[in-house]
């Protein structure tokens, strides 16, 4: 049997589409239907059920699929490895959001390096993230959001909790006890946001208080460890994640607005191509960020 039909059969099983499964391997969408079409008649067997969005694996093509793919994965870390000796170091690349993979990921990848590993960062937004994986250009990423379909795989990394944050003299502007009967007052300060579309105040808003902002942004800054600082030179109020901002809270440079019962939290997803994990190195690392996350 043709390992290149094999090739071209697990990377349509993972990402569910012709489409998709093209553009992974720089093939056109006919030269993979016809490989598909081929594999069918060699074995006797169809393999997917077309549908109006991508395709479906019958029992045959599940059954193929986790046969093959492990071998198939081994025999990729063969070919990239090389069988040179004098090389032994393999690089990962690592993508996720600017701040979250700087302070937390980075950190925890950092005692691999001279192990026989290097690491190269990409950062982006969570769509951004799953796409670029999902084409072969990271290895691994972290993203806020869970990928679906075969092509993905995704473990729950953390949470982090959102605090609502000011500088102090904010707080003394407005006043605990006013904020506890009254969140409207809250629409008094400028809002410090790295969009203008306000997604972590929104997201704050909506798990609080039960409706939107009314205010629109102030100062909009693309990256959260900027709006932390226009936050704390007075800008106005922030939504941020607390271990970016736990410093300055101890510091009394920013303090939080209010603590309610139950904080928001978003959920940050560790997500490998289906299969990689047969790769040492990509397993190194995703096993090191699992375990680092356990204090996080």
């Amino acid at each position: 049997m043709d390992l290149a039909l094999l090739r071209t059969f697990v990377t349509v099983h993972r990402a569910g589409s012709f489409t998709r499964a093209a553009a992974l391997l720089g093939l056109s969408q006919p030269a993979v239907t016809g490989q598909i079409r081929t594999l069918e008649r060699q074995l006797g067997r169809p393999l997917f059920l077309r549908r109006a969005r991508g395709v479906t694996p019958t029992t045959m093509g599940d059954e193929l699929a986790h046969r093959a793919a492990p071998h198939l994965d081994a025999l990729l870390e063969i070919a990239e490895a090389g069988l040179d000796d004098e090389s032994p170091v393999r690089t990962i690349h690592l993508a996720g959001p600017p701040e979250f993979t700087a302070l937390r990921a980075l950190p925890a990848l950092a005692p691999l390096i001279g192990r026989g590993l290097a690491l190269r960062t990409s950062f982006g937004n969570a769509e951004e993230t799953l796409e670029g994986l999902a084409a072969g250009h990271h290895d691994v990423a972290i993203a806020t959001t869970r990928p679906r379909g075969r092509l993905l795989a995704s473990t729950a990394l953390c949470d982090e909790e959102h605090v609502l944050v000011a500088a102090p003299r904010w707080a003394a502007r407005l006043g605990p006890d006013e904020l506890r009967e009254d969140h409207v007052v809250l629409e008094q300060l400028p809002v410090v946001e790295v969009h203008e579309s306000l997604p972590l105040v929104s997201r704050y808003w909506h798990a609080v208080f039960d409706s939107p902002p009314a205010a629109a942004g102030a100062v909009i800054a693309p990256d959260l460890r900027a709006v932390l600082e226009a936050a704390a030179a007075g800008a106005g109020l922030a939504v941020l994640p607390r271990y970016l901002c736990e410093d300055a809270l101890a510091q009394g440079r920013v303090v939080t607005l209010l603590e309610p019962p139950v904080p928001p939290l978003r959920t940050y997803f560790l997500v490998i191509r289906t299969g990689t994990l047969a790769h040492p190195h990509v397993a190194q690392a995703h096993e090191k960020l699992l375990r680092a996350a356990e204090d996080w």
